[in-house]
């Protein structure tokens, strides 16, 4: 039979497979696609995956059924998914239909493609990765060992008698694709047709994300493993699970190869009170040691009341007043740069100038803005550390014995002494006020007053103050991280009990030394035989671990 012509004045259709949960298993180029498209289809469960990649135009139809109306009387009618698919691509838009893992897994989305190619609508197809292949390489399941073995997959669903005895009376690798509450089941089905009971079985839900758990049994044990797990009988016993079962798929070494639920903080709730600008980088960091990253921002960042200081100073910098500048924040960089667009001026303007970071964030913001600092503290990065550093005013070499130091409205004079000290003539400007945020809304707070989130970072005193008075204190479970002595004298000044202290002053240095408290956590519960629980799980009221 030959494929029907191309429907020139329709659209495309890009069938996208968008993994089993981890966002970051897409592949290029479905990013590529989601860039593009003009509609969205997604399934439900992935479509937050996928949205953060597509235009913030991108038309995301989440109605059941198209109108059939605009349906031809000679093409079948499609419902729901498929039908919004096909009107889209009528329409002559770019369609990307985003579904949970491979599209080839997929029987529906393949009569959608067929309806497609009935139509002569052109069509693509971007692969991605099979749950029942990505979730047993996150629980730490090869399906395979090195003698090899068959690989067979069972859909539970559509699966009949005669390939569950297949299935059993094999010694092949068996994935099986099925509900939590129907694990059981197949258990016996498996049972039925030929495996032994003592069969080693795994049991992953929510695979590849941070909310995977996975359970060793066996075939005969599973009921009363996830029943003594108190995971059934359970309302959400409807949700998909991945079940490995096999003597060569290596369930036995699971404590050696569960590289993903053994990150240290894996699962764990952790609350960043920054601003959204600065918690980004923290929050990778944080997501890369398995933690879920919730940001609240505790202050906001407004211009000054009067911005004519402001604006000389920025004149001053045109016309050669100053020697140096010294940026102590990545918001005081985004005050400068926000002055110099509206002026019409770039990069080029720091000419001659020398220019002072303090912290990584602020020296990669003005590399981002076209500037290299020429100078970094080498050791603590802070104002003292800065001063360390800092040349004394030399009328020889400097020919010019002034500085512009954009700051908060709210900054410590430490700065500004030292440099007075050092022979220089310091013109500290307000770039910037900051003010305490909006209260996050009323579940956060009930979450941090109650104990929902493990751990909280404070990255400066102010931090804490603005947290406790927008949202209330940490619960007592919350594990409680500060960035340095100041901070953490704020924390306990406010009735917390501090756990983690950041060996320096950085923010980096302090979610590593976190992911070693929860290490060192998770150690001593598998040593002592215990389950390896979150801060969260633990009984209300207990009493924290003090800090080491």
């Amino acid at each position: 039979m030959n494929p029907t012509a191309p429907n020139h004045s329709a659209g495309q259709v890009t069938f996208l497979g968008a993994g089993p949960g981890d966002p970051g298993l897409l592949t290029l180029r479905a990013v590529e696609a989601l860039a593009s498209a003009d509609v969205l289809i997604a399934d439900p469960q992935v479509l937050d995956v996928v949205r953060v990649h597509a235009r913030a135009q991108v038309d995301t139809p989440l109605q059941a059924s198209a109108d059939e109306a605009s349906i031809p009387a000679d093409v079948p009618t499609l419902r729901d998914t498929a039908n919004l698919v096909m009107t889209a691509a009528r329409a002559g838009k770019r369609v990307v239909r985003a579904v949970t893992g491979d599209p080839g897994f997929d029987g529906d989305v393949a009569e959608e493609m067929l309806a497609c190619a009935s139509e002569g609508i052109v069509f693509e197809v971007v692969p991605g990765i099979a749950a029942a292949v990505g979730v047993p390489a996150y629980a730490g399941v090869p399906l395979r060992d090195a003698e090899g073995t068959d690989v067979r997959f069972v859909d539970a669903r559509s699966a009949d008698a005669r390939c569950w005895s297949e299935v059993g009376a094999s010694d092949a690798t068996a994935v099986v694709s099925t509900t939590l509450d129907s694990v059981a089941a197949a258990a016996a089905e498996l049972v039925s047709g030929g495996r032994k009971p003592d069969t080693p079985m795994t049991v992953t839900v929510a695979g590849t994300t941070t909310r995977q758990r996975t359970w060793t049994a066996t075939l005969g044990s599973v009921a009363q493993v996830l029943k003594a797990a108190k995971v059934l009988p359970s309302a959400d016993g409807g949700q998909p699970v991945i079940a490995v079962v096999g003597e060569r798929s290596a369930a036995a070494q699971r404590d050696r190869l569960s590289w993903f639920e053994s990150k240290p903080l894996f699962g764990w709730r952790v609350l960043v009170p920054r601003t959204k600008e600065q918690a980004a980088s923290l929050s990778d960091q944080l997501v890369s040691y398995g933690a879920v990253s919730h940001e609240v921002p505790t202050i906001a960042v407004e211009p000054p009341r009067t911005p004519q200081q402001m604006e000389r100073a920025v004149k001053g910098l045109v016309t050669g007043r100053y020697e140096w500048i010294a940026f102590t924040s990545v918001n005081a960089v985004k005050a400068v740069r926000e002055k110099f667009e509206e002026y019409g001026l770039d990069a080029r303007a720091f000419a001659g100038i020398k220019v002072a970071a303090v912290g990584e964030q602020t020296a990669k913001a003005l590399v981002a803005f076209g500037v290299k600092p020429d100078l970094v503290p080498s050791g603590e990065q802070s104002a003292a550390g800065l001063l360390e550093d800092w040349p004394p005013y030399d009328s020889v070499f400097d020919p010019i014995d002034r500085v512009f130091l954009p700051r908060a409205d709210i900054a410590t004079e430490t700065l500004v002494a030292g440099l007075i000290e050092l022979g220089w003539e310091v013109d500290d400007v307000t770039a910037y006020r900051t003010v305490r945020a909006s209260p996050p809304p009323a579940e956060t707070r009930e979450a941090i007053k109650g104990g929902g989130f493990d751990a909280v970072l404070f990255t400066s005193s102010s931090t804490v103050r603005n947290l406790v008075g927008i949202a209330g204190k940490p619960h007592n479970v919350t594990v409680i991280a500060c960035i340095g002595p100041a901070t953490a004298k704020t924390a306990e000044e406010h009735g917390l009990r501090v756990d983690v202290m950041s060996p320096e002053p950085s923010v980096h240095k302090l979610a590593e030394a976190l992911a070693d408290f929860g290490a060192a956590r998770r150690d001593a519960a598998v040593e002592a035989g215990d389950p390896v629980t979150r801060p969260s799980e633990r009984r209300p009221g207990s009493r924290r671990r003090a800090r080491s």
